[in-house]
């Protein structure tokens, strides 16, 4: 074996001291330790040399963390922690107006009936919605006018002695509030769905029409608001996926989309949150039931 490398050993050699005390490992020391952080062997009464810690004059030493945020390290009290401006704040806080930021809506706790057959058992649900009242603007408009137009005109035939067409006309009116009535049922039972798995849609009266798209096949999503949407709170939302042929791909009418949409969002890419805030609203409710 050969021997290491290295001037030999001398007991007498003047600089021998020097070069240990050189070569002697830099001990690392954690900041969350307290004040006491200085004491024991080999650690001297300096500031310690960790990643985070800048130098300056006197007891306190300043400098930055990781975060690029100033912080103060002072042997006496302990890790200071950084400080947070009130500007940095002001986006958590309600303005002058009294407006709070904007939160999604509260999650229902169970489906209703109509959904409930629709959803399998591992699937946990979020919410349902039906299309925003905008979505029955034309019936509602041609109702009006059909009972505007025919009741005159009943009205004009039968002081005219035309028994058959005010009969008609009649008959007529009720044909179009009959439509008018369908196409409220129709906007009753078309509901648009939310799970931890998929959004749905589910319409029609007789023939019932389930279209579904994974949550997990979302490659865009987006939500269009006009002049008068923006008004009335309602949009259009528009789902991508990578697949050539989508059953579901623009939802019209849908109230609250701003809403809405942070809460698919959220579903997306932070569904251990929504897992998490359900938890603990559910132990919310346990604790008042039990208080």
């Amino acid at each position: 074996m050969g021997s290491p490398s290295g001037p030999p050993f001398d007991p007498d050699d003047p600089d021998r001291e020097r070069r240990e005390r050189d070569t002697e490992p830099i001990p690392r020391i954690d900041p969350d330790d307290g004040p006491g952080y200085g004491a024991g062997p080999g650690l001297g009464d300096g500031p310690s040399l960790s990643d985070d810690v800048g130098y300056g004059a006197g007891p306190g030493y300043a400098g930055e963390g990781r975060s690029g945020r100033a912080w103060i390290r002072d042997p006496e009290a302990g890790y200071q922690p950084p400080q947070i401006s009130e500007d940095e704040l002001a986006g958590l806080r309600a303005d002058a107006a009294g407006t709070a930021p904007r939160r999604v809506l509260p999650l229902e706790d169970e489906p209703s009936s109509l959904v409930a057959r629709y959803l399998f058992p591992t699937e946990r649900y979020r919410g349902e919605w039906k299309r925003h009242w905008i979505h029955l603007s034309t019936p509602i408009i041609v109702g009006i006018a059909a009972t505007f137009v025919l009741g005159y005109l009943s009205g004009f035939l039968a002081g005219r002695d035309v028994g058959a067409l005010t009969t008609v006309a009649v008959l007529l009116w009720f044909a179009v509030m009959g439509w008018v009535a369908w196409r409220v049922a129709d906007w009753w039972y078309d509901r648009f769905i939310l799970t931890n798995k998929r959004v749905m849609v589910v319409n029609g009266i007789i023939t019932r029409r389930v279209a579904m798209m994974p949550l997990v096949r979302v490659t865009d999503m987006k939500y269009e608001q006009t002049p008068t949407g923006r008004a009335l709170n309602y949009g259009t939302f528009v789902l991508e996926s990578a697949g050539q042929e989508q059953a579901l791909r623009e939802i019209k009418n849908l109230p609250n989309p701003n809403e809405l949409y942070l809460r698919v969002v959220e579903e997306m890419y932070e569904p251990q949150a929504v897992e998490a805030r359900l938890g603990k609203e559910a132990d919310e409710a346990k604790a008042d039931d039990g208080a």
